[in-house]
């Protein structure tokens, strides 16, 4: 039988009555021939239930019985999803990540897959099952300890499935229907894609783009699986949603594919630090350590500063906004120690990221002269400029982020198909 996986993400089976409206949609799925393995998420809000009462009853938990706990969540929503299937006469069954067994690191709270063995969902197939109701977010550590993966867990769960077990698709249902250029509560205009390719749906997703998660994504691109993105909420057939795939499968690639955008970005500037060899690494290797996650970064080379001998530069460089206090502590503690000299470190935490995507810039040139035209006819102030081969963010004014989604939306002409 052809094999098919379904995502179904916490809105999607946030009660009974969505549950069954999930199951009508495996059910739906069985009729046309298709083996399915259903991965489900945590009702609605239950996961933060779960950890709440962790962080209530250990401030310091042993991070294997908050895996423990935390992990439950979904085992309750599979047990759910395979009791209804079995009421619609679907031969259902449900299974918890040490059943498969998913295979993990020992990485509690972020764990990372080893193997999916075939055999015993394989074996249940062969029996008459037609749908294994799975438990995303979960795995076994190599010492048997349940394990997860970290928010979002149940994206990449669907994929690494799709790809051990060389499903012909991969869908994961969610509360929107697609992946569209931009976010539509920002522009009426936004647009829902047929296709995007790998590359543009990882940098949207690292961006801020929320409908799939990144390591998801990356995981697809690396074993070409191909992802649907659909809505729960809508009847659905072969042309619905957003087929995430390789490029090749693409007819005519846009030059701008879409806009993403990041409110909750700081930039912080570290003013005359001594311009020497090695000074990047004395900066960022102290961020690193302290786990920091730096994204954009400018160096101003050399100025003579007055009342400073020798040579000075200013380095920027910008962090997600609630990793501010982190990176300063690290950088006081590195010119304490005598790792770097400056004179000030100047945080602004009034700023947004807001880029452009898509595979068409590898062979369209002007594209930055665009951008940062319809930024400029709208006196939007560009802070930071940080570019690849199908991107480019500019660090700008928080206030000015919806104003400038939409300008370079409307630039770039994203509401055209």
């Amino acid at each position: 039988m052809p094999l098919l996986v379904m995502k179904f993400g916490g809105t999607s089976v946030a009660d009974l009555a969505r549950i069954e409206n999930a199951a009508k949609k495996v059910q739906a799925e069985v009729e046309r021939g298709y083996d399915v393995i259903v991965i489900v998420s945590a009702m609605s809000g239950k996961t933060n239930e779960l950890v709440g009462w962790v962080e209530q009853t250990s401030k310091l938990y042993d991070a294997r019985e908050y895996d423990a706990v935390v992990a439950s969540g979904e085992n309750v929503t599979a047990g759910l999803m395979a009791l209804r299937l079995q009421e619609m006469g679907v031969p259902a069954r449900s299974w918890q990540g040490w059943q498969v067994p998913i295979n993990t690191t020992s990485a509690h709270g972020s764990a990372r897959f080893v193997s999916i063995p075939r055999e015993n969902i394989d074996r249940k197939f062969a029996e008459g099952m037609k749908v294994a109701v799975v438990a995303g977010f979960q795995g076994i550590s190599p010492e048997g300890r349940i394990t997860t993966l970290g928010r979002g867990g149940s994206d990449t769960t669907a994929v690494a499935f799709a790809a051990a077990f060389g499903a012909e698709r991969c869908d994961i249902y969610t509360d929107v229907d697609g992946v569209y250029t931009t976010d539509p509560r920002i522009t009426s205009k936004a647009r829902r894609l047929d296709r995007i390719a790998f590359e543009e749906m990882l940098e949207l997703a690292s961006l801020g783009a929320k409908v799939l998660q990144t390591r998801s994504v990356e995981l697809a691109m690396r074993y070409k699986v191909k992802l649907r993105v659909l809505s729960s909420f809508e009847e659905t057939d072969e042309t619905s949603g957003t087929l995430v795939c390789d490029e090749e499968d693409i007819v005519e690639s846009k030059v701008v594919s879409g806009v993403a955008y990041s409110r909750d970005e700081a930039k912080m500037t570290l003013i005359r630090v001594a311009d020497r060899p090695g000074v990047a690494s004395a900066i960022f290797g102290p961020l690193a350590e302290a786990g920091v996650n730096v994204d954009m970064i400018v160096q101003n080379i050399s100025e003579k500063a007055a009342g400073h001998s020798g040579a000075t530069t200013d380095m920027t460089f910008s962090v997600p906004i609630n990793q501010v206090a982190r990176a300063r502590k690290a950088m006081e503690e590195a010119r304490a120690s005598g790792i770097i000299s400056y004179d000030e470190l100047v945080e602004d935490t009034e700023v947004a990221k807001v880029s452009v995507v898509g595979i068409g810039m590898r062979s369209q040139v002007g594209v930055a002269a665009r951008m940062f035209a319809a930024l400029a006819a709208e006196n939007v102030n560009i802070k930071v400029i940080a570019t690849s081969e199908i991107k480019i963010s500019v660090l700008i004014d928080r206030k000015y982020m919806e104003l400038a989604v939409q300008a370079l939306h409307d630039a770039f002409e994203l509401e055209k198909g």
